[in-house]
């Protein structure tokens, strides 16, 4: 936990760039909000340095591009190693934590890679955030420029075309969806760690009373 403000790390692994751009987005959303530090951090080198990274961050928030209906490789080798500090007393257990991939297709079973980033949270002992918004382009007044355009609820999903770089793709809705997963960790973090320091305080200041019953002023 940082001693001011709020840091979140967005690690994730990009081939082509569009994940890359995604997890910009997802940067840009969390650092709207006052007092929170952002580190991008690729996972294409699983060593020491990033987990030290990780470490340091008050909430994570993975990415990884679908492929084959999962997780991209590289990324499942960062996760594997992420068993270092699982097993180092769970140094990332209740930490915040979220999740967004991106793929070339529409659906292309993002939902599964979503849900290996919240199970591998979940083995950390981390506590996931949704992206708490409504599916979009889910009536005829619809579009696909509506936020949450692919109706995802357990995190940030995006596509981009197989034809475009990562200048032109992800789209601008899927970019602005992971704003909004950015800003939303942030938020949750920044009131998750004023939870803990407010409960901290209270217990400091009933030390030697009856547990329970803070000291009268």
């Amino acid at each position: 936990m940082t001693s001011t403000g709020i840091r979140i790390a967005v690690a994730h692994r990009s081939v082509y760039g569009h994940t890359g751009r995604q997890a910009e987005a997802v940067a840009a959303g969390a650092r709207a909000v006052p007092g929170t530090i952002v580190d991008l951090l690729p996972v294409d080198e699983p060593g020491e340095e990033l987990m030290a990274a990780l470490d340091r961050a008050d909430a994570v928030v993975f990415g990884a591009p679908t492929y084959m209906g999962a997780a991209s490789a590289a990324f499942k080798r960062f996760a594997e190693a992420s068993s270092k500090p699982w097993a180092d007393g769970m140094r990332w257990k209740d930490k915040v934590a979220a999740g967004f991939t991106n793929s070339q297709n529409v659906n292309g079973n993002k939902e599964n890679t979503l849900l290996e980033l919240f199970v591998l949270a979940a083995q950390h002992g981390m506590h996931w955030v949704s992206l708490g918004e409504y599916p979009g382009w889910n009536t005829t007044g619809g579009s696909e420029t509506d936020l949450n355009r692919l109706g995802s609820f357990t995190g940030a999903m995006a596509q981009s075309y197989g034809d475009l770089g990562p200048d032109q793709a992800p789209t601008a809705a899927d970019l602005a969806t992971a704003q909004t997963l950015g800003r939303r960790v942030a938020v949750v973090a920044h009131d998750y760690v004023a939870g803990r320091r407010a409960r901290a305080e209270l217990e400091a200041a009933t030390v030697g009373d009856v547990p329970g019953v803070p000291t009268s002023a």
